[in-house]
């Protein structure tokens, strides 16, 4: 199974990570588990899981919940997400949330979850109502979310997969684009559900492939200021089908072009000077949220398109404008237990609160991030008036997108 130079890979990587860190909880949400091609590729993931499973880095993990939406025949139910939760055998006081019993139960045992998970009871899955895809169309857009409680800390973890810009000429017209409009009603259906009245409000963390885009055309302004435009229209219809951006001196240089699946820029190095800092004024589709979601400080350059091309793989691919698609975010409960601890009434700030990429060079056109904090929080007895010593729990959070290969190969965990 793992003869695949990709999978490989991807092992490789998702192993050192958790030798670096050592987490006692690992979170792993995958978005397009199977890839475009996930009629021929749906079966190499299940393969991959198994091989995780059984490395000795992973041995010490002796309780396992994954669950893979593979089931795409139900294109009405159909999300192609994963979840997988890994808990070390250090940890004693562990309950996960039954939905339909409305309470918690001990976590015991390696369980996978790969068939029909709308009958699954622990965890809550949906795909997004049909009138919320662009043109009515189905796609693998939808979130999982799944309820944890640790000692007497409860909180949710939200897997999600956000609608993507299928044009960049139609994301250039207008700013906010049509696109930011759709992921923002998406995400507000997310919300709305994991707050409504049918279970206790806990905080809860966010991560996945949000799909977030820079506003193209403002970002198009920035870069092209002095430049002139020059518009190309299809005969038949009329339609715009590129722009392109000269200097106005330089012999009338290209500085841009772009297509519906084309934004070639002079100089892609701009998005990765000092992590693309530059470039987060335009990242804006959070703004909306600002009281419902919260995130620490990006300071990674934009995740995605990074090239598919293994040899490549610090490269931008010249399809889309680069974005930080790729987010951790959290309520503001949520983001107190990551920045906060009662210890002798002082603020602990791990130093590994911060969101990091976990490899480049992965096959894919998003790169894998990974959020590693440390979780402080007291435990009591019955009627005591006394905390006990508080439980640092590290949580590894990580969110993987995969996208296809040449040969449809594709893997994702």
């Amino acid at each position: 199974c793992l003869e695949n130079s990709v999978l490989l890979r991807k092992a490789v990587s998702f192993l050192f990570t958790v030798q670096s860190h050592r987490p006692h909880f690992i979170a792993v949400h995958c978005q397009e588990v199977g890839g475009k091609n996930y009629e021929a590729s749906m079966s190499h993931v299940d393969c991959f899981v198994k091989e995780l499973l059984s490395s000795d880095a992973m041995k010490e993990y002796n309780r396992v919940r994954v669950y893979l939406d593979e089931n795409y025949k139900s294109q009405e139910h159909f999300t192609a997400l994963g979840s997988c939760y890994f808990l070390h055998e250090s940890l004693k006081n562990i309950q996960q949330f039954d939905f339909k019993a409305k309470k918690f139960k001990k976590v015991v045992g390696k369980e996978i979850y790969s068939d029909t998970l709308e009958s699954t009871p622990m965890l809550e899955k949906e795909k997004f109502p049909q009138d919320y895809f662009p043109e009515c169309k189905w796609s693998r857009k939808g979130f999982i979310r799944t309820r944890w409680a640790l000692a007497d800390c409860a909180f949710d973890l939200v897997n999600i997969h956000l609608f993507h810009d299928a044009s960049n000429i139609l994301a250039w017209e207008k700013s906010p684009s049509v696109y930011s409009g759709t992921r923002q009603k998406a995400l507000g259906f997310v919300l709305d559900r994991i707050t409504d009245q049918r279970f206790e409000k806990v905080p809860y963390f966010v991560f996945g492939d949000f799909n977030f885009r820079l506003d193209t055309r403002q970002v198009v302004e920035s870069l092209c200021s002095t430049a002139t435009m020059q518009t190309v229209r299809l005969g038949d219809t009329n339609e715009v089908d590129k722009l392109i951006f000269r200097e106005s001196e330089n012999d009338r240089k290209v500085v841009l072009q772009l297509e519906k699946k084309l934004f070639n820029y002079i100089n892609q190095d701009v998005f990765r000077e000092n992590n693309g800092t530059l470039f987060l004024q335009f990242d804006s589709e959070l703004s909306c949220f600002k009281e419902r979601l919260h995130e620490l400080e990006i300071s990674f350059p934009p995740s995605y398109p990074y090239s598919e091309d293994s040899s490549q793989g610090k490269q931008y691919m010249n399809t889309r404008c680069p974005a930080w698609c790729d987010r951790v975010l959290m309520s503001a409960t949520a983001k107190d237990l990551v920045l906060k601890s009662l210890v002798d009434h002082h603020p602990v700030v791990d130093p590994r609160f911060i969101v990091t990429p976990l490899v480049y060079g992965f096959c894919s056109s998003s790169i894998p991030l990974s959020f590693t904090f440390r979780l402080n929080f007291f435990t009591s007895p019955p009627f005591s008036l006394f905390f006990q010593p508080a439980l640092l729990l590290s949580l590894l959070l990580l969110s993987l997108c995969s996208a296809s290969l040449p040969d449809g190969g594709i893997y994702c965990v």
